[in-house]
């Protein structure tokens, strides 16, 4: 099956753009487990992680450091092992924005091997971890995803997946950076978020490029090749690009032998047989200059007639499907005499966001757990989502139309504080239980929910009197 288009060609948008200052908006580097900022070699400050998460414990490695993210991989967070459970970081964001999302994990040691765990986005299953490969060499792991903000707090949250191992999820960084409107904006952020698969800088021999070269920190890997590396000193104005890439991606690439195509393996893994987000960055690297040629992925034309001068552009498609290892070939076209080059890359894998608790429900949750202390760690997140990681005591309905909370169990939990009357906003519930507590105040008005079945009060510190409205429940049976 050929893939779907559409595909579009950027030379520049029509307003420009300028290159960010640092970070913009809602953005964060966290250092996750240490106790007071550090700043890395790149000038960056990192903060605290400890006013974002309400579980967890921090462990200083006592290793020397590998030197990705400098002293943000001297500590980490550690989670306790609790099948089930979901440990979320709530950060305050903007709802109108999407972000770029990059946690990284140290281990520390090979032995022994590092936990298996999920990494989920507000009601969203992103992508199962394991970082044993790089613990036996010694590296750090990092993931990077773009997700859009679901409300005014997104949250990132490790998941214990029982079917993986038996220790607890850890973290050493988290950053969460707020991107300009435009970038990646192809993507339809109501129905999809992005997870990266490879960003690569052709032809390039140096280090790994990111901020401040990149204004967002992405890592833009290098690739070399003797063969077919070429570089070049002119500047490309890449503010003039809605995916802002850094001005010296431009300055390498690799450029095909004359009258011949350029064939290149990339990414150089394979990948499942899916819908891929892909761009192409282009840019002569002979001044005043350009030269045009056909653009080809798998056998299946992505651009014909691409003409490419030392001003630049950018080729992507925003659903192109990819299965196996992919073959980008550039082949020479009439009527350019210069053979064809490649820049750089992205390709990010696209998965659909997953669906999110009633408001009403998540809201009445919240204040629930506002008015009561000693709740469980994993009371974060979405209290429903996504499947399988529901709030402790919390079950959920999630084949309706909307996922709404069907029961609370929070008997035996050593909570105290008050009952909320917000609960008798949750109206598909149709049983609670908070006995044996040490709950105090007295019993809301519950006449709302019209399926209660059971409700559990008994000995906890409640006072007044049994309200009438109950027995205007007629589902009620059992209290």
């Amino acid at each position: 099956m050929p893939p779907p288009l559409p595909l579009l060609l950027l030379a520049a948008v029509l307003l420009p753009l300028a290159a960010a200052q640092g970070f913009r908006g809602f953005s964060y580097l966290l250092n996750c487990g240490a106790s007071a900022r550090t700043t890395d070699s790149r000038g960056l400050r990192w903060d605290p992680d400890a006013p974002y998460v309400s579980a967890g414990a921090s462990r200083v490695l006592d290793l020397p450091l590998p030197g990705l993210l400098d002293p943000t991989l001297a500590t980490l967070r550690a989670f306790p092992h609790r099948p089930g459970a979901k440990f979320c970081y709530a950060l305050p964001v903007d709802p109108n924005r999407h972000y770029l999302v990059r946690p990284t994990f140290f281990y520390g040691a090979p032995s022994p091997p590092p936990p298996v765990f999920d990494l989920l986005v507000d009601g969203t299953f992103w992508t199962a971890i394991n970082t044993t490969d790089d613990a036996l060499a010694g590296a750090a792991s990092s993931y990077e995803g773009v997700f859009p903000a679901r409300g005014r707090n997104m949250s990132f949250c490790l998941g214990v997946n029982k079917e993986y191992t038996d220790a607890g999820p850890f973290i050493s960084a988290l950053q969460v950076i707020q991107l300009d409107d435009p970038v990646y904006n192809a993507t339809d952020f109501r129905t999809s978020a992005m997870g990266l698969i490879a960003r690569t800088k052709f032809g390039s021999t140096g280090s790994v490029e990111r901020y401040p070269d990149d204004s967002f920190d992405r890592y833009w890997e290098p690739l070399p090749d003797n063969k077919h590396s070429v570089s070049s000193t002119h500047n490309v104005t890449s503010a003039d690009f809605w995916n802002l890439p850094p001005p010296d991606v431009f300055n390498t690439a690799f450029v095909a032998e004359q009258d011949a195509p350029l064939v290149l393996q990339w990414p150089p893994m394979p990948l499942q047989n899916d819908s891929y987000y892909v761009a192409l960055y282009f840019a002569d690297t002979l001044p005043e200059n350009s030269r045009t040629f056909d653009v080809y992925i798998n056998d299946y034309l992505f651009h014909k007639g691409l003409n490419v001068t030392s001003s630049g552009l950018s080729v992507f498609a925003t659903q192109w499907i990819l299965s196996g290892l992919t073959t980008v070939i550039l082949t020479p076209a009439s009527p350019s005499v210069l053979p064809p080059l490649i820049n750089a890359g992205e390709v990010f894998g696209l998965f659909p966001l997953g669906r999110l608790t009633h408001t009403r429900d998540a809201l009445a949750l919240e204040s629930i757990k506002k008015n009561l202390t000693n709740v469980p760690e994993d009371w974060n997140g979405d209290p429903c989502m996504p499947s399988g990681y529901s709030w402790t005591g919390v079950t959920c309905d999630e084949e309706g139309p909307k996922i709404r909370v069907l029961s609370l169990n929070f008997s035996s939990m050593g909570l105290s504080g008050s009952l909320s009357p917000d609960i008798a906003k949750m109206t598909a519930l149709t049983n609670i239980s908070f006995a044996n507590n040490n709950i105090s105040g007295p019993i809301p008005n519950l006449s709302n929910l019209s399926k209660l079945q059971q409700l559990h009060l008994q000995d906890n510190k409640l006072f007044g009197s049994v309200p009438q409205s109950l027995g205007t429940i007629k589902t009620l049976h059992e209290l």
